[in-house]
Order: structure tokens, then C-alpha cells, then sequence
């Protein structure tokens, strides 16, 4: 059979050229170490690295997340740490007070030392995260979240609302917690707040109050304690009131109602009182705890007697316990911090490695085999000279060379 020179050329051409083609596609997975360049080089490889590629995208989106939870949560928990400082240090002075042979000069100083922990105590809680968004303010972290009231006293115009980051898949985290839930609330199991009434004008004293049955009618209940002649009454606060217990007063002994028990020193007067009431209705504001005491501290007790004595101690001790009930309510904000933290670094420790997991599925779908396509390279190049020497050959033939 004839070939044509035209035929000839063009097929050595269309062979060198496909020889070429599959060198150049050798050469190209070798500098890119991919099994395909395309996806139509291999259709399922590529769908199957694309899923694992965003895989790893989405994992590292979360992650990015989880760092920036892990920083609020922190920058958080320093906050409350310096809260922690500030109650430890009023109870100290709250010791202090109520210790004999203080002056009124004393007692203003240690007052003044507690107004100043009060402002320091607004400060922490008006902190913000460094770029002008504050921790405790809710979902309004534009602004400060505590204000000076204008009839006195500290007011939140924050919000409860919980800032919530997702840090995987299926989980939403909160990064903050609302100044109310920590300044001016108390846990559920805080028990009973007792407190004196203002015009009490004898010296009764109480001490602490116990729970002894929890499972009593009136138990949870609020109480009053008032006082006629040398008897007493306890009352709910209950709308119309409920007796819960009466009887003749003897000092120091224990008075039993509602499944708690608080005893009375001195001699209260003809219609003394004495509130016994829930942590959450005796007042949670530890603002407005501080700045009770702060008063009860400056009222000078020169020639007040034993009536002035008394309201210092009850108002000493009513203030120890808000100031103990804050105190708890904030180191469990910081239980649940830490919590949280623990929580980020076991889904980083996860993420880790699912990550490697991912990443070595998609290197076995993706990366070439080296030694594999090195010997390919070396093949193909080997046709090609083999295709480019028998074209120069047969080029040259001609009957010329034989006459």
C-alpha cells in the first residue's frame, strides 16, 4: 500500500504530538503531586476530594470559631476573677466592722474602703472586650450595662440575652452571660437572708438562719418576726398572712417555723421586727447590698446605745450574707466558664483529629504516587524519542540512496 508524503508527515506529527501531550500531563502531576488535573481526568476522585476539601473548610471555619469563643470566655473569666478579689476583700472589712472598740472614724474608714470596692465593682462589671464591646451588657454591648440611678444606687440597662457562636456542626455556644444573671441574682439553693427592720428600737440581735426541715408546709415561704410585750409572732408574707409560729420570747433560744430556725439575742423591743425571707426576695443587687452597708457604716453610734449596737450587727450580718450569696453566684458563672472552656478544647482535641483523617483521605485521593509516575515519566519519554528517532529514519529513506 501506498502512503502519501502528506499522510506520512501528518501521522508522525499526530504521534509525536500525542507522545508529547501524555509526557506533558506526566510532567504536570509531578509538579502539582495530583493524581488528575482536571476533573474529567478522574470524575469520582474529584467529587470525592471536592466533599473532603470542604470538609477541611468548614472544620477550619469552626475552629477560627472556637478561638474567638475561647478568647471571650477568657477575657470573661478575668473579669469575674477580679469580681471574686473585690467580695473577698469586702467580707474582709465586713469582719473588720463588726469587730469591738471601733470608732466611728474607724468604721467611716472602713466604709469608705467599701465604697471604694463598690466602685471598682461597677468598673469590672462595665468592663468591655477591648474593642469597645461590653462582656456583661447582653445583646446591648454598645453601651455600658450600669449606670448610676439618679435617685442612687446602680441600675442594669443591659439585656439577658446570650451571644451565641457556633463551634461545630451542631453546637451553639454562649461567649458571654448578662450582668443580671451576675451581679444582681442568687442561686436557687441560697437559703434565708434575715434582716432588721429600720425602726427597731430595742436590741435584739439575730443570728443565722438554719434549715431544719425542708419538707415543711411553709417552707420557701417568706417570714416577719414581731414582737409584743415578752412574746413573739411569725408571720408569712403571704397575702392575707398565714401564722406560722408564736410563743413566749426567751433570748437565745431558737424560734421554729416554716422548716428553718434563726435565734434572737438581747431584748427586742414592743414591736420590734425581723424579716426572715429567700435569698432572691431579700434583695440580689450586690450594688445596692454594698451601698446599705456603706450607710449602716457612717451612721455614728456615739450615745446611740444599745439599740444603735444592735442595728449595726444585724445590718453586719444581713450584709455578710448578700455579700457571701453574690459571691457564690459569681464563682458558679465561673464553674460554667470553665465548663465552656473545657468543652472548646475537647472539640479542638476532636477537630485535630478528624483533621488528619480527612486530610490523609484526601491525600490518598489527590497525591500521586511518586515512584509510579516517575517510571511513567521515564516511559513516555522513552516513546517519545523512540517516535521522534523513527520519523528522522524513515524521513530520510530514499530510492536516491540506492541508485
Amino acid at each position: 500500500m501506498r502512503i502519501s508524503t502528506q499522510s506520512f508527515y501528518e501521522q508522525s506529527l499526530q504521534a509525536m504530538g500525542l507522545q508529547q501531550q501524555k509526557l506533558f500531563k506526566v510532567q504536570q502531576q509531578l509538579a502539582t503531586n495530583s493524581k488528575f488535573l482536571s476533573a474529567g481526568d478522574d470524575p469520582v476522585g474529584a467529587a470525592r476530594a471536592l466533599g473532603v476539601g470542604q470538609t477541611l473548610a468548614e472544620s477550619a471555619q469552626f475552629t477560627t470559631s472556637r478561638q474567638r469563643a475561647a478568647l471571650a470566655l477568657s477575657t470573661e473569666e478575668n473579669a469575674l476573677n477580679s469580681v471574686t478579689a473585690i467580695l473577698q476583700n469586702v467580707k474582709t472589712l465586713v469582719v473588720q466592722a463588726g469587730g469591738g472598740g471601733l470608732s466611728d472614724a474607724d468604721r467611716g474608714s472602713i466604709a469608705t474602703a467599701i465604697q471604694s470596692s463598690l466602685e471598682q465593682l461597677v468598673g469590672v462589671a462595665n468592663s468591655d472586650n477591648g474593642n469597645g464591646q461590653y462582656l456583661f451588657a447582653g445583646f446591648k454591648s454598645g453601651s455600658p450595662p450600669f449606670v448610676m440611678a439618679a435617685g442612687g444606687g446602680v441600675q442594669y440597662v443591659g439585656d439577658q440575652g446570650e451571644r451565641l457562636m457556633q463551634i461545630d456542626v451542631a453546637r451553639q455556644m454562649s461567649t458571654s452571660d448578662d450582668g443580671r444573671s451576675i451581679f444582681q441574682s442568687v442561686q436557687g439553693g441560697a437559703g434565708y437572708v434575715a434582716s432588721s427592720a429600720s425602726a427597731n428600737t430595742g436590741s435584739g440581735v439575730f443570728g443565722a438562719v438554719s434549715t431544719t426541715d425542708a419538707t415543711a408546709a411553709n417552707y420557701g415561704k417568706d417570714f416577719t418576726i414581731r414582737f409584743t410585750g415578752t412574746d413573739y409572732t411569725v408571720m408569712t408574707k403571704d397575702t392575707p398572712p398565714v401564722l406560722a409560729a408564736s410563743g413566749p420570747f426567751t433570748a437565745g433560744k431558737p424560734i421554729s417555723f416554716g422548716g428553718v430556725q434563726v435565734a434572737i439575742s438581747g431584748t427586742p423591743a414592743n414591736g420590734d421586727s425581723f424579716d426572715v425571707s429567700t435569698a432572691k426576695n431579700a434583695g440580689t443587687d450586690i450594688f445596692a447590698a454594698l451601698g446599705e452597708l456603706v450607710t449602716a457604716l457612717r451612721a455614728p453610734l456615739n450615745g446611740g446605745g444599745e439599740a444603735a449596737q444592735a442595728q449595726l450587727r444585724n445590718a453586719l450580718s444581713t450584709a455578710n450574707v448578700k455579700v457571701t450569696n453574690a459571691h457564690d453566684n459569681v464563682l458558679t458563672v465561673i464553674s460554667s466558664v470553665g465548663s465552656r472552656q473545657v468543652e472548646l478544647e475537647a472539640l479542638d482535641s476532636a477537630a485535630a483529629m478528624n483533621k488528619l483523617q480527612e486530610e490523609s483521605y484526601l491525600s490518598s485521593i489527590e497525591n500521586l504516587d511518586p515512584y509510579t509516575a516517575i517510571s511513567e515519566f521515564y516511559q513516555r519519554q522513552a516513546s517519545l524519542q523512540a517516535t521522534q528517532m523513527t520519523f528522522a529514519r524513515l524521513n530520510s529513506i530514499s530510492l536516491f540512496n540506492y541508485l
